[in-house]
């Protein structure tokens, strides 16, 4: 067991656990790569899945990067290497999707249109996507063991796989737990390197500072957290030890960090060109041609010194179009996006939207065991010498720059969609109450019954975490804390990413065998890129997102069972729906009269001059679009003020309607709705 004080910088190399403990630490990491695995093949592809399979397959298969580059390349291959070697089925290269390099609709082919089986393409992903979130586990192990020792190592490791947020995230086929893998590593491995000459020490800092630029763009974050970590190395009084010199003056320090950084951006550079094949241009000239899904003149259309930036490194062929084609659309779409806090709505996002996400998403356990980390630090540091605290400071420094450059830029965003943003910011949480392992061992050697008491609390923690693994399986994405009511109340406070990413479908599916009445119509409005019809094959299709460019039938609302994603019922994307007011009465009340044009028009293949009064089909179309969209949105605003019947893992809501409460959401009039939905009736499930 390490020394019960708080560890001194006496080394500037990592001290590492005995292979042993690195074997059960591999081994518990695995098993939470096990458990998110098991847990994710109980549900459907979540919005973003569908993209990234076929993304990566086609940079692995096509050497093509037409579509998606904007989500990670590294990522987005791994995932579909599986697929790729085991020679999956795909789409026609002569599809309209393919020229214009829509992902959606390629991607729809390819997982439900063609040969393959969408349930392999997803699960292999994911499985593969899991050895991300047990490689963080270790990261987080080997942190807390350089920090805390052996007690404080297995409390760190313990909260970590045991976090629903850990979970939820480890076992989807997305760049989010690649992302906070590579963030936590590259700064690590820099400030490393900056303590250490060694040539292989600083050939692994440039390699993951190359793997991370091509995991996803919030890379660009390492810029400020890298440059914070050489500014207080330049401040350090121990030399800069660079190509077999030695700098000791602080313009010599900068100079020899300033030129180590550059080389490394020069290895990361290569990185990136070696991800998109070592050629410029986003399309494989050997395939056919085709257009950019976003003209560069959109792309760049935010403005700026980035997109000056962008558009010279383009002109001047330094980084492949692919790779700063999906930086300038990350950039361009972080300017306004809808979001959803607490029943509000907005495009430019709250700066409370994440301090409130944490807090709602995060387990009580962890926040106690944060809370009594930092309050017995804080005891202990009031003994501690300034020079002792700065060098405390430095030897968690990739942790602190990380942490506070991340949310800085988190708070200040636009970009307000999913708690998973800040999921790079956990693995810092998890290492800093290694300190409770610390505490255990100095209060044990202080008095075996004051150790006895600490420790049996700090197991009482770790029980706590274990309880909110299990409790919420297999619905990890759909945790909330019990403070705000649990995932049952979610939908009231966070959806999209944070809640509902369109991972139910086969939740609703059993919930429909167990209570679906005979000959009871199903409505599914889904939010999310799997097919509700291979789950639900009778429902009937109301509004989705994505709507994949497919035609849905016309139909009219009867009594049965509504399942509607959470996100669709709060109407993120479409917030004028949303907040129902006067403007959308009236016009709703306006297209219901034409009701009886509708049916019969849906009646009849070839409908009568006089039954189309002067429009045309397409006019009718374009009626039925706007006429169903508001009626979905009055239908939503009357049942947000009532709670459903059931859910299916908390992300659908599921409400049984009889006719009257279909009138009073459908067929009132303004006054009778208003009054409706303040005295809103519920029907029995």
């Amino acid at each position: 067991m390490s020394s019960p004080t708080l560890p001194r910088l006496s080394s500037t190399r990592p001290i590492f656990p005995s292979l042993p403990l690195v074997l059960v630490a591999l081994l518990l990491a695995l098993g939470h790569a096990s458990l998110t695995t098991l847990a994710s093949r109980e549900k459907s592809t979540t919005a973003d899945e569908l993209a990234h399979i076929t993304g990566g397959y086609t940079f692995n298969h096509w050497n093509d990067y037409r579509l998606h580059p904007e989500n990670g390349n590294l990522p987005q291959r791994w995932q579909a290497l599986p697929a790729t070697l085991a020679g999956s089925d795909y789409p026609s290269l002569d599809s309209s999707g393919w020229r214009k390099s829509v992902v959606w609709l390629v991607g729809y082919d390819f997982f439900y249109q063609g040969k393959n089986d969408p349930d392999w393409l997803l699960f292999s992903a994911r499985a593969m996507n899991s050895l991300f979130g047990a490689a963080t586990s270790l990261l987080v192990f080997f942190w807390s063991y350089r920090l805390w020792g052996q007690a404080g190592a297995w409390i760190s490791l313990i909260l970590c796989i045991l976090s629903p947020t850990m979970l939820a995230h480890s076992g989807l086929a997305t760049s989010d737990m690649a992302m906070a893998f590579f963030l936590v590593a590259c700064p690590s491995a820099y400030w490393w390197q900056l303590h250490d000459s060694r040539r292989r020490v600083w050939l692994l800092s440039a390699l993951l500072l190359g793997l991370a630029t091509v995991a996803k763009f919030t890379a660009v974050l390492l810029v400020p957290i890298l440059g914070v970590l050489a500014l207080a190395r330049v401040f350090q009084s121990e030399p800069v030890q660079l190509a077999g010199r030695s700098f000791t003056t602080f313009i010599g320090r900068a100079g020899a960090i300033l030129a180590s950084g550059v080389a490394q951006g020069l290895v990361a550079v290569v990185v990136v060109w070696a991800f998109f094949g070592f050629r410029f241009s986003l399309f494989n000239p050997a395939l056919t041609g085709g257009e950019m899904n976003l003209s560069w003149e959109i792309l760049l259309s935010f403005g700026g010194w980035k997109a000056a930036v962008i558009q010279h490194l383009r002109d001047w062929h330094l980084l492949p179009e692919g790779w700063l084609s999906g930086l300038a659309f990350v950039f361009l779409h972080a300017q306004a996006r809808g979001a959803f806090l607490d029943g509000d709505y907005g495009i430019y996002g709250w700066v409370e939207f994440f301090p409130k996400a944490f807090l709602y998403k995060t387990t009580p356990s962890l926040l106690i065991a944060l809370l009594a980390s930092g309050l017995l630090l804080g005891l202990h540091l009031r003994t501690q010498s300034r020079a002792r605290w700065g060098a405390h400071l430095l030897r968690v420094a990739p942790l602190l720059a990380l942490f506070g450059v991340y949310w800085l830029f988190s708070i200040t965003s636009h970009l307000n969609i999913g708690h998973r943003h800040i999921l790079p910011t956990y693995p810092v949480l998890f290492v800093f109450c290694g300190a409770l392992g610390w505490a255990v061992q100095r209060a044990w050697r202080q008095s075996r019954a004051t150790g006895l008491a600490f420790a049996s609390l700090t197991l009482l923690l770790l029980g706590w975490q274990a309880r909110a693994a299990t409790g919420i399986y297999p619905h990890y994405l759909a945790y909330f804390s019990p403070v705000i009511g649990g995932p049952a109340e979610g939908y009231r406070h966070l959806v999209d990413s944070s809640l509902d990413w369109g991972q139910d479908l086969p939740g609703l599916k059993t919930w429909l065998a167990e209570h679906r009445r005979p000959g009871e119509p199903v409505y599914i409005s889904y939010f999310g890129s799997d097919e509700p019809a291979r789950f639900v094959p009778d429902a009937v299709l109301m509004p989705r997102l994505p709507s994949f460019d497919r035609t849905r039938p016309w139909y009219w609302c009867e009594p049965g069972i509504y399942a509607i994603s959470a996100t669709m019922l709060q109407h993120v994307y479409t917030p004028e729906l949303a907040r129902w007011g006067p403007q959308q009465e009236v016009r709703y009340q306006q297209l219901r009269l034409s009701d009886p044009q509708f049916r019969a028009l849906k009646a009849t293949a070839d409908p009568s001059p006089e039954l189309l009064q002067n429009l045309t089909r397409d006019e009718w179309a374009n009626g039925w679009a706007l006429f169903e969209s508001l009626r979905f949105g009055r239908l939503c605003r009357y049942l947000r003020t009532r709670p459903p019947d059931a859910t299916a893992g908390y992300s659908i809501l599921i409400y049984r309607l009889d006719q009257h409460e279909l009138d009073a959401a459908l067929a009132s009039d303004a006054r009778t709705f208003y009054d409706a939905i303040q005295q809103p009736a519920r029907s029995e499930p």
